[in-house]
């Protein structure tokens, strides 16, 4: 991609003056949930520099998160994550073709301080400003570290959605099927909180999920039986999902002490059989979404995208290998540390919309529930300036 340097005009306008094929340079921010992070990365897919504050100390005493303490830590970090990517990338904000930053869905405190920092920094020195999907980062993360051309389809599996998508292009998706009450992620989140299973504090992939996971790896999934959920004749055809029934369940085995939770082998087993079972219904329920696929887009896509937290779980990753090879597919996920969120991410969906003229106003706000398939009637066209152009609502 062509890199372009730009300067304020007296008319409010950012002109474009091109300076030959350097790889453009996107700061993405990212604060929608508990995750503080920044990162610097070029058009050639280069990650130049990354930070990442966590918040598991603050959360884990109330058994998940609390959106006014987050808020709290991320008013504190976002001035230091952004310091952090330009020094170790070496660079000053000058230096920065654009800024993306994350600008729904999420919870509202963290996303408001992001969106400011990212505003901010982007109209004192004339830089596009992109305000990106939370999801869409993540359907296009696989992009920068394959080879993943459109069409395909994606299932985006994290702490806050859960839902299955025919991917035409940027900006153009079509939801197939979503969670119909709690997501995948926060299931493994109260389920550990159920089991008493201490969080994982790490630099990528820590907290509750990660820690369900590990404890998993000792138990038998066949010692305790668990429905599976949609299995009946009115649902089990249909590409949604749910999860609050084996979370429920998990809780109702708890009350009636069918487990001990003061051994740990019970606990282990427990994990394994919750896990499985979650896996299960992931896979069956995306299969389902492969076909209605085929419909929407017109051909056979060649590749299934599996990107969000839960997609850094090894065991979901090989199950769902396993159903894109027999669909023919090649299943392609981000490293686990790109699974979780990250400002890598928003920066490169930065740099995707960028390529597209995909611009926003320096005036946007905050976009708390946002469904992915509504960005393409949002009435984006091509634009070379964050100054021109009305807001958006």
């Amino acid at each position: 991609m062509i890199r372009a340097a730009y300067r304020h005009s007296g008319y409010g306008f950012m002109q474009r003056r091109w300076l030959g094929t350097s790889p453009l340079r996107v700061l993405g921010i990212e604060t929608s949930c508990d995750d503080t992070a920044a990162a610097i990365v070029s058009s050639e897919g280069r990650i130049l520099s990354e930070a990442n504050r966590h918040q598991y100390h603050v959360h884990e005493p109330h058994g998940g998160i609390v959106p006014g303490l987050a808020a709290d830590q991320h008013l504190r970090n976002v001035p230091l994550v952004v310091r952090d990517v330009l020094q170790q990338a070496k660079m000053q904000i000058s230096d920065v073709d654009a800024i993306a930053v994350t600008r729904g869905p999420g919870m509202p405190g963290g996303l408001t301080v992001g969106l400011a920092a990212g505003k901010t920094l982007a109209a004192v020195h004339a830089r596009p400003l992109i305000g990106v999907h939370h999801m869409e980062a993540h359907a296009l993360m696989a992009r920068m570290t394959a080879v993943v051309p459109f069409p395909y389809v994606c299932l985006l599996v994290s702490g806050g959605h859960t839902l299955t998508l025919a991917v035409h292009n940027v900006n153009e998706y079509t939801l197939i099927g979503t969670t119909r009450d709690d997501s995948v992620g926060e299931a493994f989140d109260k389920v550990a909180r159920e089991l008493n299973i201490p969080w994982i504090d790490s630099q990528h992939g820590g907290g509750a999920g990660a820690a369900l996971e590990a404890l998993a790896r000792e138990g038998d999934a066949k010692r305790f039986a668990m429905p599976v959920p949609m299995n009946k004749s009115d649902t089990a055809l249909l590409p949604d999902f749910s999860f609050a029934g084996i979370k429920a369940h998990v809780r109702r085995m708890r009350e009636t002490n069918a487990f001990s939770i003061d051994s740990r082998q019970d606990r282990a087993d427990m994990a394994a059989a919750f896990q499985a079972t979650a896996i299960k219904h992931l896979h069956r329920k995306t299969a389902l979404a492969i076909a209605r696929a085929q419909n929407v887009l017109g051909t056979s896509p060649a590749t299934l995208v599996v990107s969000g937290g839960v997609a850094s779980n090894q065991a979901v990753r090989n199950s769902l290998a396993e159903l894109a090879g027999h669909n023919n597919m090649a299943l392609v996920c981000p490293p686990p540390q790109l699974c979780t969120d990250n400002g890598v991410m928003i920066a490169w969906a930065g740099i995707e919309r960028l390529r597209h003229g995909l611009l926003d106003s320096y005036s946007i706000d905050f976009i708390q529930r946002w469904p992915l398939d509504q960005l393409k009637h949002m009435g984006y066209q091509a634009r070379s300036s964050s100054f021109d152009e009305s807001p958006r609502s």
